[in-house]
């Protein structure tokens, strides 16, 4: 087992947000774009949801142009990982944004739901995975109910914003914004994650029977995950986790994780370690490797996940005018999911496999070559690329 030291400052690592302060155990009042990653234990405030930032244009996207497909949410402008990854563009293809006679669902393992606006009528409260009744703050173990509980529970709401939000002309623009996101709730109060519950959480999401939980009405082709496992020693996957990744896998489900946020090398991590994960790393506006970031072989792509003052702008009930400005790879990760959602989308038959052959296939290369002056420090094969990739699936057959 792991030891945690006394300040927590490993906490602020399980999920993928940021950085931690190195002491104190009270939350403190931060301003709006100053978003630690996790932060330490205390009982969060309650606070009315605000209202989601309203565009007056009453349209939910311009029509396309040269430039792509420009939804007018009003964040959408601040969202400046959405070119990076030529997101508009993508969106301007042909059935990429349909309605689906079947919508893709994704499976969000995180802290649990939230019930954001964003994702009305398209966010489905899963499973709470967490078994220790003192971590899941909601007075028992596992149960029915994944609602988010503590301070940390925005940390699903935003990784699944990134995915999914609505083109509805309010808050900001998701990636897929017809993609169903089930949340499974794995991470307790404390923001940590053990490893039975993140492998049941795993076999749950894709479909897979779990003792003790019904069967899920709504298994996922893909597995967000933006967190690792606690209590273990980051010395490579933990054997658990891999047999649940590839049971998943077998299943037909693509498990895309965060590499983690401490500058080290990935392979040591459960999940970002295992084979058959797709490993997603952080890269700023230039294709650079932030400090934070974790790289290494078992890299297999890159998306941008923000920096320390140049954070990603997303939409959150609880954030301050029902806004949220966090960093690290943790935002990274959900970049490739909403991507992923929408090859799915135009070729549902998809494997994990060809999935993952058309997110790297298609990568922007690195400027120079390379994320990172250190050539072992990888990156993976480049930086997402959205529109090239949904280019590389409408122009072949398969997976349809």
């Amino acid at each position: 087992m792991r030891a945690v030291p006394s300040t927590l400052i490993r906490l602020g690592l399980t999920l993928l947000l940021g950085s931690l302060p190195a002491s104190g155990l009270s939350i403190p009042a931060l301003p709006p774009d100053t978003l630690p990653e996790i932060l330490p234990v205390g009982a969060p405030t309650p606070r009315p949801a605000p209202p989601l930032i309203t565009a007056p244009a009453p349209n939910p996207a311009a029509p396309a142009s040269p430039s792509g497909r420009v939804p007018t949410d009003p964040l959408f402008a601040r969202q400046w990982t959405l070119p990076v990854v030529r997101a508009a563009q993508a969106w301007a293809l042909p059935g990429v944004l349909i309605a689906p006679a079947r919508p893709v669902t994704v499976a969000v393992l995180d802290t649990g739901f939230v019930n954001s606006p964003e994702l009305a009528g398209r966010a489905v409260n899963g499973h709470d995975f967490v078994s220790d009744p003192a971590r899941a703050g909601d007075g028992d173990g596992r149960d029915a109910d994944g609602s988010g509980v503590g301070p940390y529970a925005y940390h699903g709401e935003v990784v699944a914003n990134i995915i999914g939000a609505a083109h509805d002309g309010r808050g900001m623009a998701g990636l897929n914004p017809r993609v169903r996101v089930v949340h499974v709730r794995v991470a307790g109060t404390d923001g940590q994650i053990s490893v039975p519950d993140l492998v049941d959480g795993l076999k749950w999401a894709a479909g897979l029977p779990v003792p003790g939980a019904p069967v899920n009405p709504n298994p996922a082709r893909l597995l967000n995950l933006s967190l690792f496992a606690d209590f273990i020693p980051l010395t490579g996957c933990d054997p658990r986790v891999q047999a649940a990744v590839d049971a998943v896998t077998a299943r037909g489900a693509l498990v895309i994780a965060g590499a983690a946020n401490d500058g080290a090398d990935a392979g040591g991590y459960s999940p970002a370690g295992c084979r058959s994960v797709l490993t997603v790393t952080s890269v700023d506006a230039g294709g650079a490797r932030p400090e934070y970031a974790n790289w290494g072989r078992s890299m297999a792509l890159a998306a941008p996940g923000g920096e320390p003052g140049a954070g990603v702008p997303v939409s959150s009930v609880s954030g301050a005018g029902g806004l949220r400005d966090p960093h690290g790879t943790s935002l990274a990760a959900p970049h490739v999911t909403g991507v992923a959602s929408l090859l799915l989308t135009v070729r549902p038959n998809l494997t994990p496999a060809s999935l993952r052959r058309l997110l790297t296939g298609t990568a922007t290369p690195f400027p120079g070559g390379r994320c990172d002056p250190q050539p072992a420090r990888s990156c993976g094969a480049g930086t997402l690329n959205a529109e090239a990739a949904l280019k590389s699936a409408l122009s072949s057959s398969l997976g349809k």
